[in-house]
């Protein structure tokens, strides 16, 4: 099981001084996602939102992660409770939620992976994420054990902040600068200053208020900046986009090859 009562939660590994380093997961293939965690990868996104994944793809995938000893995050296509429910129940114990622009919203998902008192998730006893039902006390544990990470991707996000950081039960935030730069009529430029001035003041707000907060970049370099702004976990680029970047470098040398234009998106 890719949790136990042993094994540290990303809340516990967000709240050390080193940056976690991960990238997103945009293939769907199984095989990828472990062998991508044997890379030293600390933690791996599953895209739901714009990946064609369905739960049962999910099970596999978080079955290979564990395999790599990567942490899972899982980023469901919206801020549902029954997507997160089924999420949770498959051993997801960390879960991204896209679009939160307000305390309201925030609440919501928070309610959705909390079991009662906390929140509102249904309970089953058997399901991968209770190892089956073979630990013991996954009902009284698993609240501690879920890390609740809400994304911050518009400017009336960004506007919202504090209050969104505030509600109990949110654990971190994601800054999206792809869907931030689309919203701010830049889109496909993340890099654009506008853009950039954003994610600096996001992550100055952040810090202040003592919430971690990461952040997606398309290089290392560009990702470093961003870690040495203060953001506390970063991904670099995706599987695909690595994948397509070395394809086109060894096409270059072997056939001459000029390689396509690449969008100047993060993944």
């Amino acid at each position: 099981m890719s949790r136990d009562p042993s094994y540290p939660t990303f809340t516990s590994c967000l709240n050390t001084s080193n940056a976690l380093i991960g990238t997103w997961l945009m293939s769907g293939s199984a095989s990828t996602a472990e062998a991508l965690g044997y890379a030293g990868f600390d933690w791996l996104l599953v895209d739901m939102e714009h990946v064609p994944i369905e739960f049962r793809d999910l099970w596999q995938i978080l079955q290979a992660i564990h395999c790599g000893g990567a942490q899972p995050i899982v980023r469901v296509a919206a801020n549902d409770p029954v997507l997160l429910k089924r999420a949770l129940d498959l051993g997801a114990f960390n879960v991204m939620v896209p679009f939160v622009e307000n305390a309201e919203q925030a609440q919501a998902a928070v309610n959705a992976v909390r079991y009662p008192p906390l929140g509102t998730r249904g309970f089953a006893a058997v399901h991968r994420a209770s190892r089956y039902g073979t630990w013991a006390n996954y009902g009284k544990e698993a609240n501690d054990a879920v890390t609740c990470i809400l994304q911050i991707e518009t400017p009336t996000a960004l506007v919202n902040l504090e209050e969104i950081a505030a509600v109990p039960g949110v654990d971190a935030l994601f800054l999206g600068p792809g869907d931030l730069s689309a919203a701010c009529g830049h889109i496909g430029n993340p890099g654009h200053p506008q853009v950039q001035s954003m994610i600096s003041d996001a992550i100055m707000r952040a810090r202040r208020i003592g919430i971690p907060m990461g952040i997606v970049g398309g290089t290392p370099e560009l990702v470093q900046s961003y870690l040495e702004q203060g953001y506390a976990f970063a991904a670099v680029a995706s599987d695909l986009a690595m994948m397509m970047k070395k394809a086109n470098e060894f096409l270059t040398v072997l056939k001459a090859h000029r390689a396509p234009a690449a969008v100047a998106t993060p993944y």
